[in-house]
């Protein structure tokens, strides 16, 4: 039997989760995207040894919601599939746009864009999306989707904005092909200016290591 896909437009509502508090004090904003698998929640656990009066955190949540495993127990949540990727792209980056509207950051905080894994996917996008002043970008143990471009990562001025690509070196999810594509998009993308730093680990976040970023 035929049939017609069609699509509708309708408002819908998310969480997000923020630690710690803007004070005086205040230097940096986090905007940090979780991995598949994770619920925001639990991954801002990764960044709790960050000095609380310095750092402010944001942590968008994954709009798809699973039960992991066939338990039926814990859930996990996932920012995009193959699956109808281009509306699914627009509603995550609209969601982003409302959470920091939302939030109303006051204008001289330093901002540290972060994704871990398939949040790598979503940050990069943002950026080329928002062309936000970020003081520092990370991406950690995650792929750049292949449809963005240098163009779009012009704006960046690399005295005021350090990029920096982290990874396991037995990250199971990066194989020598892969890694060599992914450090070939990270040279296109951001013209060579991008620090590329490996730890001993696998596909994994290093707390000790997010210290280490600032600097």
């Amino acid at each position: 039997m035929p049939h017609n896909e069609k699509s509708v437009t309708y408002t819908t509502e998310n969480t997000y989760l923020t630690q710690n508090n803007i004070t005086s004090k205040t230097k940096n904003v986090w905007l940090v995207f979780h991995g598949i698998g994770y619920l925001s929640r639990y991954f801002v656990k990764y960044f709790d040894q960050l000095d609380p009066e310095e750092n402010y955190l944001i942590v968008p949540q994954a709009p798809s919601k699973y039960y992991l495993k066939n338990e039926y127990k814990y859930v996990g949540a996932s920012w995009l599939t193959k699956e109808n990727t281009g509306t699914e792209i627009n509603n995550v980056l609209n969601y982003i746009d409302a959470v920091l509207k939302a939030e109303d950051l006051p204008k001289n905080l330093n901002l540290i864009l972060f994704g871990f894994s398939q949040g790598v996917s979503v940050a990069t996008r943002w950026l080329a999306h928002k062309r936000p002043n970020c003081g520092l970008v990370v991406l950690f143990a995650g792929g750049i989707p292949n449809e963005l471009t240098k163009e779009e990562f012009e704006f960046i001025d690399y005295s005021t904005t350090k990029v920096k690509l982290v990874y396991g070196d037995s990250d199971e999810f990066l194989t020598p092909e892969r890694l060599q594509n992914e450090h070939q998009k990270i040279e296109t993308l951001f013209q060579g200016k991008a620090e590329i730093i490996t730890f001993e680990g696998g596909h994994e976040v290093k707390p000790d290591i997010l210290h280490d970023l600032m600097d």
